[in-house]
């Protein structure tokens, strides 16, 4: 497989995932997107530490860094990054009425679009950098390695497709439309994986801080959007039993592929 097929492999779980708006109800029973949602928590909790932090940690080793502040500075600034974009973008959570972010008079389902395509940046810039890494080789990163994480992304964009295409639905969108809006906001995905890779290639001395940049992001996401959305209400065991599976299968991608 080529570069360009692991990029688009991510997008094409969103696609995926959103064409669930053709076989399904009008609404996805709670129990099972609580499970979905935990799930795509436990994938990217496991991405962060194995298939990120863990290799950013390696690398400034080898660079001879202190091992542990690479990894430090590049997390928290992946934190204000997302929290900054958080506080930006207009953008509003499923199950909530309240907007986030700077006031607009946009309508209810462009802010549910933004919501999220908001945490799909960081998954998207965590695809980029793992390539970046293998295509620079000697970072100890592999190209098997990024493509693992490139398909753990994709499996847990299957449930965030049919999660954000199911409810444009029911707020009036036709199927199709639901579906095109659904897979345009896994597109940021790919671009931003894009992005990465050309600015990395000049500066891959930075790639421990990037890679646990896009670390710091992705956990961001987790804590500040997918976790409470699982844990709210009825059925969040269900979430948790969704969490440690995602979490397992990211794990053993990584490590049997990477």
């Amino acid at each position: 497989m080529n570069l360009f097929n692991g990029l688009m492999i991510p997008l094409f779980g969103t696609t995926l995932g959103s064409a669930m708006v053709f076989f399904m109800k009008d609404k996805l029973n709670p129990k099972l997107e609580k499970i979905l949602l935990g799930f795509a928590s436990g994938v990217m909790m496991a991405a962060s530490i194995w298939s990120l932090l863990i290799p950013a940690i390696d690398m400034a080793e080898e660079q001879g860094k202190i091992a542990w502040l690479p990894a430090t500075v590049g997390f928290l600034l992946g934190m204000l990054f997302l929290l900054i974009l958080d506080s930006v973008i207009p953008h509003l959570h499923l199950g909530t009425e309240k907007p986030e972010g700077i006031k607009a008079k946009l309508k209810k389902t462009t802010m549910m679009i933004f919501a999220v395509t908001l945490h799909n940046i960081p998954e998207g810039m965590a695809v980029g950098v793992t390539f970046a890494g293998a295509i620079a080789q000697n970072t100890g990163i592999t190209m098997a390695g990024a493509f693992a994480l490139a398909i753990g992304i994709a499996i847990q964009n299957f449930p965030e497709g049919a999660i954000i295409s199911m409810p444009l639905k029911t707020e009036g969108m036709s199927k199709f439309k639901a579906f095109w809006y659904g897979t345009l906001s896994g597109v940021v995905e790919p671009i931003g994986a894009y992005i990465t890779i050309l600015l990395i290639n000049s500066v891959v001395p930075l790639l421990p801080y990037l890679l646990a940049f896009a670390a710091g992001a992705m956990i961001y996401v987790v804590v500040e959007e997918l976790i409470p959305e699982s844990q709210n209400g009825e059925h969040s065991n269900a979430s948790t039993i969704g969490v440690a599976i995602g979490f397992v299968i990211m794990m053993i991608l990584d490590i049997a592929l990477g």
